[in-house]
């Protein structure tokens, strides 16, 4: 129980820090929303009655208080490009984007564990190598890269979907995912490629140890043991990298989303810094933060629960 509420206190420590880092470069950044909003050609006046409604005239601390109590009350303010309530504008866009977080989540489990074992186990052989220089590969391979290479192989070629005519969940469920698959490969492809090597090298550092060759010396076969055993330890030291995993989603949708037409938040967010609407902005940069901390949370709360050899103090 200790454990729990220090790991709740930092939790809460770290969102406070994100969100203090957030409002001050957003503030630090040169750019007056009122004038935004107005214009250029603004009189003076009218200037100061939009900051006052806004809340910009007040002084720094102040207007961080209002913003921070706002948002804990589901108020994330109005944005500007847009003139409409960032809580209304960013629902849709934030269910495509878990959509396809949990799409790659999936592609990359489901290929990357049994591939990883599976190199392990040929390990010295020719497959071996030929698995290490194929997640060499798709590690270096860049997402946007990839994202054009596979509208280009899989869409103008083989007409496997049609480029930037997204289709929407609600209104075709069938379509929606035949569309996404693609943006969900090319984001997943790096992430298999690197869970693949870290899956082998902790199923290879578990094979090495003792318990493993006593188990071996009493008979017991290596799919047994293997399976029985050294997953479960090598899984453990694999959990922390699956939880950064989803910043390495977010960030790579971000570009992933722009290149295929995904409405997504990756694509909200471009359209937000470039047109400088800062309540969007700040709302977008702060979800992902929320999410990312809230997974690393519950990853390391697996992890005690998963291993035994960890306790648990209080």
């Amino acid at each position: 129980m200790r454990y729990l509420i220090k790991k709740i206190i930092v939790l809460i420590l770290t969102m406070f820090v994100i969100s203090l880092f957030t409002f001050l470069a957003f503030h630090i950044i040169p750019g007056d929303p009122a004038r935004l909003i107005l214009g250029t050609s603004a009189s003076e006046a009218k200037l100061e009655a939009l900051r006052r409604q806004l809340g910009t005239d007040l002084p720094l601390h102040s207007q961080y208080i209002n913003w921070i109590a706002g948002f804990v009350r589901g108020d994330f303010g109005t944005s500007i490009r847009y003139s409409m309530p960032v809580k209304d504008l960013i629902g849709g866009h934030v269910a495509v984007t878990v959509l396809l977080g949990i799409m790659v989540m999936i592609m990359t489990l489901i290929v990357s564990i049994p591939l990883g074992i599976f190199a392990a186990r040929k390990r010295g052989t020719i497959t071996e190598q030929i698995i290490e220089a194929v997640t060499m590969t798709g590690i270096s391979i860049p997402g946007f890269f990839l994202s054009i290479l596979f509208m280009w192989v899989f869409g103008l070629v083989l007409h496997l979907f049609t480029p930037g005519n997204y289709v929407s969940y609600r209104d075709n469920p069938v379509g929606f995912f035949r569309f996404m698959f693609f943006p969900a490969l090319a984001i997943a492809v790096p992430q298999i490629a690197m869970l693949t090597k870290y899956v082998r090298t902790s199923v290879l550092g578990e094979l090495d140890k003792d318990y493993v060759r006593t188990a071996r010396g009493k008979g017991s076969t290596m799919h047994r043991i293997l399976y029985g055993h050294v997953l479960r330890n090598a899984i453990v030291a694999v959990i922390p990298l699956i939880g950064m995993m989803i910043g390495s989603i977010f960030s790579g949708s971000i570009i992933v989303e722009q290149v295929f037409g995904v409405p997504g938040i990756g694509r909200l967010l471009i359209a937000s810094v470039t047109g400088r609407d800062f309540p969007l902005t700040q709302t977008l940069v702060m979800y992902v933060a929320f999410v990312i901390v809230i997974t690393n949370f519950i990853v390391d709360i697996l992890i005690q629960l998963i291993d035994p050899r960890i306790r648990i103090s209080g």
